[in-house]
């Protein structure tokens, strides 16, 4: 094999290896950090500004979960299954700056709202045929009940939480 085979050959490899260990963190976050950028500002008015940022979640589907054959049912229950999505509620953060009121030592007040965990599950349905299972009692033939129809409840879990503070420096 000739020796620019090689090299190009190794300098494949060593791009995808490149692109591959830089997806992966990246498909590994769950929140996309979001700065608003304010030194513009700052520099054409001569002044302190608050620092300012955010936190946007990356939402992702999980597997529903699927239909359970029940004794004495026609119809699977869970006939449409319900889908769960985690991700997070969106994050912020603020910083400003604060001119002594406090004393000497708080040059700043501070809002901390973190993206915390959501965990969500769609409404579902299940249903029931308005037919028995065959009944060996009525030669083989499925007897009449009533249908049944049922909603189930969407699910949201989340704790939210958020910090204040004050301190030195911005």
């Amino acid at each position: 094999m000739k020796s620019t085979t090689r090299g190009t050959i190794a300098a494949v490899i060593t791009g995808v290896a490149a692109a591959v260990g830089a997806a992966t963190p990246a498909a590994a976050v769950d929140t996309v950090p979001v700065p608003v950028p304010l030194e513009g500002v700052e520099n054409s008015l001569n002044m302190e500004l608050p620092k300012l940022g955010g936190e946007i979640p990356l939402l992702t589907p999980g597997a529903p979960e699927g239909p359970q054959y029940v004794e004495g049912r026609l119809i699977p229950e869970r006939v449409i299954p319900q889908l769960p999505v985690s991700g997070a509620l969106p994050g912020a953060g603020l910083r400003a700056p604060l001119p002594h009121l406090l004393g000497d030592d708080f040059d700043h007040v501070g809002v901390e709202a973190p993206a915390s965990d959501l965990r969500t599950l769609a409404p579902g349905l299940t249903v029931d045929a308005p037919l028995t299972q065959p009944n060996p009692d009525n030669y083989g033939l499925p007897e009449v009940k009533l249908p049944q129809v049922g909603v189930l409840a969407p699910v949201l879990q989340t704790v939210p939480a958020a910090d204040l503070g004050l301190g030195s420096g911005l």
